[in-house]
């Protein structure tokens, strides 16, 4: 009786909405200010059945108000062997709420879902994208999917994305009074929780939400929605058992998959003591290996069960010569063990937030690399590029906590941080001005770390679309690009150099007997941020950097300088800046830094980033005025 009487809360939650009126002319006035769409109505039910089964019962209904809000009318739900979706239901609803169309199974898509970087997987993905040629109208779908496997539990979060407004979600989630679970919520999400016999139900909701409109360098919404996370103990999944209840038991599953899979063949071991025969230094063998790594093998995802989190083993890597990121680092391991070199994988969410050291679960990271630990310089390898140094990691890997695994388990530790120092473009350029104000200008730069990263792909393009690439985005009218050439002359190190040359068209304005330069022609901030009242979102710039600039005018004959802007100094919590003017002879010598951080700031700070924005705006359209000499 208990379990009947739960059972039945359970349902009880789940369609409580049976009835909802879907008349758009009922939507709060609140509700539809700055929204494309509003979700009517959300209820997610999660019952955890067992160490290994579980059943998820979804139901939403989103009113479209604007063609723009088309994009949430689709129904996108992704399955695999170890899950399987049924009892799919689809609706469509006018504006007033009057049922257009019940879908049938025929009209909804079952196909795989493979990635463009992927040559197996095992997911699939049921599909339907409902059509309205009128606004607004109301898209109603539900399904039930039944789990066989349970890594992770389903996430809730109230505000899916900017520009959509919530007018009820909620999400229930039960499981058995013995079975250990922990979640983890945002700041303003409260957890209610009851007992129903052998039973305990968590629930969360979200009632009348404003949409939130996008805001410039947001850092997401998630620190002002409502979240939930939630994660197992104990689980059994695709033959596999383990405990996420730490990270360190979470990293012993994970080496445990990994168990005898660092074997080389005979031949490759042989070939790897060959390369490394005359190398002096464990950093110089490093290096040979991980060439011999770039050079040889390519990234292939494989995304096939348990294979999700198992590498292949470096045996098979040896002999085909690809991999996934797993694969591609264990492969790696295998050849400095034979080198007598110690390392370890690395569990990382690439372009992700950092490991919450304190809550350990799957989902947190999204691809593997490779370490070598040193007390005072341990060196991290992106096994995956055929192009990165030695040791560079790229910026989206940066400056996080990440998983360790080691044969004691897993432990938290940090990737190197790029600053804005180690970010740099240095930049000399020299112009020489015609009286007609064409010029002959030769630019030569280099760039390190992050920007070497913005700017590698260059060196990979063909010379035709890289000449067109370049005119399109150069600062200066491009009268004839005559010469350009990318380097990389330390395959080692994350340096890029560029150098051009180039004929331009008119760098001048003329007043009378005047001519007016703008004395930054080269990296110039051409736009503002606008201001955003009542902001919501932190923001951030997308990496620290540090710019330096120096540009050389040789005057046309017979001219002098009659006017000089002063030298500008602005200084801020965000960055700081400097233009410097000096005239000798017949030359003018600008220079010109800036220099800013990539760490998160309050919503209320931005504007304050506008107005400094503003004045290196202002700054960078500094003129000089030149004039006949007499």
């Amino acid at each position: 009786m208990k379990k009947i009487i739960s059972t039945l809360l359970g349902i009880a939650c789940f369609n409580a909405v049976l009835a909802q009126d879907y008349d758009a002319a009922k939507i709060p006035e609140e509700l539809k200010k700055d929204a494309i769409a509003v979700i009517r109505n959300e209820e997610q039910f999660f019952d955890i059945k067992s160490l290994s089964s579980g059943q998820y019962d979804y139901k939403v209904a989103i009113t479209i108000l604007t063609k723009a809000g088309d994009q949430w009318a689709e129904m996108d739900e992704v399955y695999d062997k170890f899950s399987e979706i049924s009892n799919v239901r689809a609706t469509l609803y006018d504006g007033n709420g009057k049922k257009v169309k019940d879908y049938k199974s025929s009209d909804i898509k079952d196909q795989s879902l493979l990635s463009d970087f992927s040559i197996f997987e095992d997911n699939r993905i049921k599909k339907l994208k409902f059509v309205s040629l009128t606004y607004p109208y109301t898209i109603e779908y539900s399904y039930t999917q039944n789990f066989k496997g349970l890594l992770y539990f389903p996430s809730w979060r109230d505000l899916k994305g900017f520009n959509v407004s919530v007018e009820r979600s909620a999400y229930t989630l039960q499981k058995n009074k013995g079975y250990a679970l922990r979640y983890l919520t945002g700041s303003n999400t409260k957890t209610d929780s009851a007992t129903v016999g052998d039973k305990v139900l968590y629930k969360w909701k979200s009632v009348n939400v404003p949409a939130i409109t996008s805001e410039p360098l947001s850092t997401g919404i998630d620190n002002i929605c409502q979240w939930v996370k939630a994660s197992p103990d104990q689980f059994e999944y695709d033959g596999s058992s383990g405990n996420f209840n730490n990270w360190k038991s979470f990293g012993a599953w994970i080496y445990g998959l990994n168990t005898g899979g660092n074997k080389l063949p005979e031949a490759t071991r042989g070939m790897v003591q060959n390369l490394i025969k005359d190398a002096k230094t464990q950093q110089e063998k490093v290096r040979i290996l991980y060439n011999h790594l770039q050079q040889n093998t390519r990234y292939v995802s494989v995304q096939l069960g348990i294979g999700g989190f198992r590498p292949i083993v470096a045996e098979k890597v040896a002999q085909v010569n690809y991999g996934d990121c797993k694969a591609l680092s264990n492969y790696m391991k295998a050849m400095l063990n034979e080198a007598g070199i110690a390392s370890n994988l690395i569990m990382i969410g690439n372009d992700m937030p950092s490991l919450n050291k304190n809550y350990s679960s799957m989902g947190q990271a999204n691809h593997m690399i490779l370490c070598i630990p040193s007390a005072k310089d341990t060196t991290f390898l992106e096994c995956t590029s055929q192009y990165n140094p030695m040791g560079f990691i790229g910026y989206s890997n940066a400056d996080r906590n990440v998983l360790m695994i080691t044969d004691d388990g897993g432990k938290i530790v940090h990737t190197p941080i790029y600053t804005e120092k180690d970010n740099y473009q240095i930049r000399k350029t020299k112009i020489n001005l015609q009286e007609d104000g064409s010029a002959m200008l030769e630019l030569k730069s280099t760039y390190g770390n992050a920007q070497f990263e913005d700017n590698f792909s260059y060196t990979l393009m063909e010379p035709v679309e890289l000449r067109k690439r370049l005119i399109e985005n150069s600062p200066v009218p491009v009268a004839e690009l005559v010469s350009f050439r990318y380097l990389q002359p330390d395959k080692n190190l994350p340096v890029l150099n560029e150098e051009m040359s180039m004929k331009t068209n008119s760098l001048i304005t003329r007043g009378g007997d005047k001519m007016f330069l703008v004395l930054n022609q080269i990296n110039r901030k051409e736009s503002i941020p606008l201001k955003v009242e009542n902001r919501k979102t932190p923001f951030a710039v997308p990496f620290s950097y540090n710019d330096e600039d120096e540009i050389t005018y040789t005057l046309p004959a017979g001219y002098k300088v009659e006017f000089m802007p002063k030298d500008i100094v602005i200084t801020s919590e965000f960055g700081t800046y400097t233009a410097k003017f000096l005239t000798k002879d017949n030359t003018i010598v600008y220079t010109r830094t800036q220099t800013m951080s990539d760490k998160k700031y309050p919503a209320e700070k931005y504007n304050e980033y506008v107005d400094f924005n503003k004045k290196i705006y202002q700054a960078d359209k500094q003129k000089a005025v030149l004039a006949k000499a007499l």
